[in-house]
């Protein structure tokens, strides 16, 4: 018996020595916030009879079997090959201009054998492998390694504002934000870089034009000052910040201008959702009310009554986390950011101690891309950030953000499967 059991573990052993490397904890806690996922959009679609809670963990199967053939692939391979990555998602992403199926007000999918691809989805993770390749090379801690990184986020981040698709975009941003950090840019710099940004929204916020305007003076003033300590150029540097900011208003108008009308409603809903509580507010307001509703322990699974009467529509998608929170309660929720942070820490010790930059950087670009989407996903649905078409991810329904999402955990798994083993 004993020889038998001896036999079995070197056995169990010999094929999981492939991807013995792997971080199994960051797995299972991603499988287990994905089963909460497909749990909570059952329960979501319960009135309407739907099952894409049965589509959900499909996905995630096929995602996981992706994920174990991407870690036994070294990182190598992913760098030698980044540009085909690159070329294919931008050409995709063309492909919906001229040919996608457009679907709440944004063209952001491509029929493909009956299946609706979100190529937006997958951009993600090519921008991940595409600057950490780039910043591999040149690292951000000079100018020239900031402008390749932006000059390639420049065309799919174009195409993608074109569907348009505004929450994508920012996640674009976070990503790009958060791997030159890692890649050492400076923290004046990457102010400078958000700052334009920030005077477009102070410039546009709904309060007195001499308010907008002190304001925004005031901002640019200040980056011009920071321009100043952080630019090599001194004076110079310091009217190129002013100059930047300058520019912002101008820019605030052209986004503005992209934007649809139903994108424009979403963002500046969320500062009063009682102004039009049946329109453009209804979402916020429900979701407020269900979350609210759900108090410490929740209503019970399937016996929440916003959720089961569908007072919030399209729950299973965007707003996904007010069901967890009125059936599942304050622990619910604290559940699924508890799920997030563990997520949180283990890609940011894969980044640790990883055998190279690019490595380090493929874990830091998926760490920032999740982790801004569950922090905007969950505001939003507590009304304190505006609606911007986020998922959660793992628990909103998406096929294509499931499958992309786990693509990007396989090339994760891959900087950890092939790690020094004197690391850990």
């Amino acid at each position: 018996m004993f020889w038998t059991t001896r036999l079995w573990q070197r056995r169990w052993s010999a094929w999981l020595h492939p991807w013995r490397g792997m971080d199994w904890l960051l797995l299972m806690a991603v499988w287990l916030i994905t089963l909460l996922g497909a749990v909570a959009i059952h329960s979501a679609e319960l009135h309407i009879g739907e099952k894409d809670g049965f589509q959900h963990l499909a996905i995630a199967g096929i995602g996981t079997i992706l994920l174990f053939v991407l870690a036994r692939v070294p990182t190598s391979v992913f760098l030698s090959v980044h540009w085909w990555v690159y070329g294919i998602s931008c050409g995709l992403l063309l492909a919906v201009s001229l040919f996608g199926v457009e679907a709440n007000g944004a063209q952001s999918w491509l029929p493909i054998a009956g299946f609706n691809l979100q190529p937006s989805e997958f951009a993600k993770i090519s921008i991940i492998l595409t600057q950490a390749a780039l910043l591999q090379r040149v690292p951000a801690n000079g100018l020239r390694g900031i402008l390749r990184v932006f000059a390639a986020t420049v065309l799919p981040l174009g195409l993608i504002l074109s569907e348009p698709d505004l929450g994508t975009s920012l996640v674009f941003g976070a990503i790009t934000l958060g791997m030159l950090y890692w890649a050492n840019a400076r923290l004046g710099w990457i102010v400078l870089m958000l700052s334009p940004l920030v005077a477009a929204i102070l410039f546009a916020l709904p309060l007195p034009y001499e308010l907008n305007l002190v304001l925004w003076f005031l901002w640019t003033l200040g980056m011009g000052v920071v321009a100043w300590q952080s630019l090599p150029l001194g004076w110079i540097g310091a009217i190129g910040g002013i100059v930047l900011n300058l520019s912002g208003a101008g820019l605030g108008q052209l986004l503005w201008s992209v934007l649809k009308d139903y994108q424009k409603d979403r963002l500046l809903m969320f500062l009063d959702p009682d102004k039009d509580p049946l329109g453009a507010g209804y979402h916020l307001i429900q979701s407020r009310i269900a979350i609210g509703a759900g108090g410490l322990w929740g209503r019970g699974l399937f016996h929440g009554t916003q959720t089961q009467l569908g007072f919030i529509p399209e729950q299973h998608t965007d707003f996904i986390f007010s069901a967890i929170g009125e059936e599942l309660g304050f622990l619910g929720g604290l559940l699924v950011l508890g799920l997030f942070w563990l997520i949180g820490l283990r890609l940011l010790q894969i980044a640790n101690s990883a055998r190279d930059d690019f490595s380090s950087l493929l874990a830091i670009g998926l760490f920032a891309m999740l982790m801004f989407q569950a922090v905007v996903n969950i505001g939003m649905t507590m009304n304190l950030f505006p609606v911007t078409g986020i998922p959660l991810p793992f628990l909103s329904y998406g096929r294509s953000a499931l499958l992309a999402t786990y693509i990007g955990l396989g090339l994760v798994q891959s900087v950890a499967n092939h790690r020094p083993r004197s690391r850990y």
